[in-house]
C-alpha cells in the first residue's frame, strides 16, 4: 500500500505528475475501457467515457483519502460515468435506458471493433433484460473475472449481496438463453 501511496503523492506533486498520470494511463487504459465497454457496448462511446473517467479521475485525485485501492475508486467512478452516459443518451433518444441497450445490442453485428458471434449477441440480449445492479455484477465476475471482494469495493457492497445477484443473473440468463 506503501507504493500506491507514494504513486499518488506523485499523481498530486506538479513536478511529477505527467509522467505520473502516463503511468496511469499505461496501466489503467486497457482494464477501465473494457469495464466501460462491457457496460455502453458501443466502441465509440467507451472511448468518451474513458475520457471522462480519466478528466474525473485527475480532477478529483485530491479528494481521495486512501479508503479503497486506487483501481477500485477508478472502477467506481468509470461505473458511475458509463451508467450515467447510458441514462442520458436514453433520456436524449426518448427511450429507457434498456431500449437503448437493446438498440446497441442490435448494431454489434455491423461494430467493427465486435468480434462476437450470434451467441454472443444473445448473451447481450439477455443481459439487458437483468436489473442493473445485476447486470454490472454478472458481466464484472464473468467478463472481467474480478473477485467478489474487488467488486464489493467498487460497487460499495457486501460479498454476500454481491454473490446472491451474480446467482439471480445467471439464472435468468439461462432461462432466457433457453426459451429464446
Amino acid at each position: 500500500m506503501t507504493d500506491e501511496k507514494e504513486f499518488i503523492q506523485e499523481l498530486l506533486n506538479p513536478k511529477t505528475q505527467n509522467t505520473a498520470f502516463q503511468k496511469l494511463l499505461s496501466d489503467y487504459q486497457k482494464p477501465l475501457y473494457s469495464h466501460i465497454r462491457n457496460i455502453v457496448l458501443n466502441h465509440d462511446d467507451a472511448d468518451d467515457v474513458l475520457q471522462n473517467t480519466f478528466v474525473k479521475v485527475f480532477q478529483y485525485l485530491k479528494n481521495f483519502k486512501g479508503e479503497s485501492k486506487l483501481f477500485s475508486w477508478m472502477y467506481r467512478i468509470a461505473t458511475n460515468e458509463a451508467l450515467t452516459f447510458l441514462n442520458q443518451k436514453a433520456k436524449l433518444s426518448g427511450v429507457t435506458s434498456e431500449a437503448l441497450q437493446n438498440k446497441t445490442i442490435d448494431n454489434l453485428k455491423a461494430d467493427v471493433y465486435f468480434d462476437g458471434d450470434e451467441i454472443q449477441i444473445k448473451l447481450q440480449k439477455a443481459i439487458v433484460t437483468l436489473p442493473e445492479k445485476q447486470r454490472l455484477v454478472f458481466k464484472m465476475k464473468y467478463f472481467e473475472e474480478l473477485k467478489y471482494e474487488e467488486i464489493a469495493e467498487i460497487l460499495g457492497t457486501s460479498v454476500g449481496a454481491l454473490k446472491a445477484s451474480y446467482h439471480h443473473a445467471v439464472k435468468k440468463i439461462e432461462i432466457y438463453v433457453t426459451s429464446n
